[in-house]
């Protein structure tokens, strides 16, 4: 889902309760402590805001028992372009040491809550910024990095530069969970590797850009047209035409599988779901946020392998 989302006006709700913050805001409606809230030590852990639960799951393999994590986002129907923070998002957000967003326009929250947070001291990593990534002539960015392992690997490093600065004492141990969760991400991009070898060329299609890093890095072609994604992930209704050429794919079995969002379905998504799986097309489901019980590395795990059984092996 593109930041832009003509569907999602994005709103700061802070309101002035936030002279009461201890006091105002329901615990039902506040992004998830994902940390060390009920371990003794906690009181001395580095506090860390992250838009998502999946940099909070990355900061918390990182950071250990050393860290308190607050996600923002870590619920399946909350979407991060019309997220409404509420006081204790900006409580959270004052007393950070460390935080950690996607940026590249898809989280904008937390930089508006930064402005009105009185919190300059706070180091902020940007997954965007780390990634190096740029929007190609005339595209937009696709600012879903968390899908291109490389990035992620890159931001573990960063991450614990930034948990090391904030506790020096802990910096070591910091950069030895970085090491080892580099090293976990390995096998994973082995096996997006062995899927290029395997199937590179082979089109698949998709609802939209989410999925599109593990796409390129198996070296699938995206055979679906731009204007259909570009209208799901915009929230737009898509166009007759556009339409009827994204359902041929699948009638005329012109791609190898399905890779689907679940995270934002509607009548026309339905629609090409529905097409792939009658022409008996499979389909690969995705979501953008970390499903419940799970880690980055096992969901990750699990998406490239989907993808590959999708494929055939």
């Amino acid at each position: 889902m593109r930041a832009s989302s003509s569907r999602h006006p994005a709103s700061l709700t802070v309101g002035i309760c936030l002279v009461f913050l201890a006091g105002c805001g329901n615990p039902s409606d506040s992004g998830s402590d994902t940390g060390t809230s009920q371990n003794p030590a906690a009181s001395s852990a580095v506090p860390v805001v992250t838009s998502t639960n999946v940099y909070g799951d990355i900061v918390e393999r990182i950071g250990g028992g050393q860290v308190k994590v607050t996600s923002i986002i870590s619920e399946p129907d909350q979407d991060p372009h019309s997220y409404e923070a509420n006081t204790q998002n900006q409580l959270a957000l004052t007393k950070a040491k460390v935080i950690v967003e996607n940026g590249g326009g898809y989280d904008d929250f937390i930089d508006r809550m930064l402005k009105s947070s009185d919190n300059s001291s706070a180091e902020v990593v940007n997954a965007v910024k780390v990634s190096g990534k740029s929007a190609p002539a005339g595209a937009e960015l696709n600012e879903h990095v968390w899908y291109d392992l490389p990035t992620v690997a890159r931001l573990a490093d960063r991450i614990a530069a930034a948990l090391g600065e904030a506790d020096p004492d802990g910096a070591a141990t910091f950069t030895r969970n970085a090491d080892a969760f580099r090293a976990e991400l390995k096998p994973l991009e082995t096996r997006e590797a062995q899927i290029r070898t395997d199937h590179g060329g082979e089109p698949v299609a998709i609802t939209e850009p989410v999925p599109l890093y593990m796409i390129e890095a198996g070296g699938l072609e995206n055979a679906t047209p731009e204007e259909f994604s570009e209208a799901i992930e915009e929230g737009d209704d898509v166009s007759p035409r556009t339409l009827r050429d994204t359902l041929a794919l699948f009638t005329e079995r012109r791609v190898e599988a399905l890779v689907h969002n679940e995270q934002t379905s509607g009548p026309q998504t339905d629609r090409v779901e529905q097409a792939a799986r009658t022409a008996g097309i499979p389909v690969v489901p995705v979501t953008e946020t970390l499903p419940e019980g799970e880690d980055y590395i096992g969901w990750m795990t699990a998406n490239v392998d989907a993808l590959a059984s999708a494929l055939g092996k």
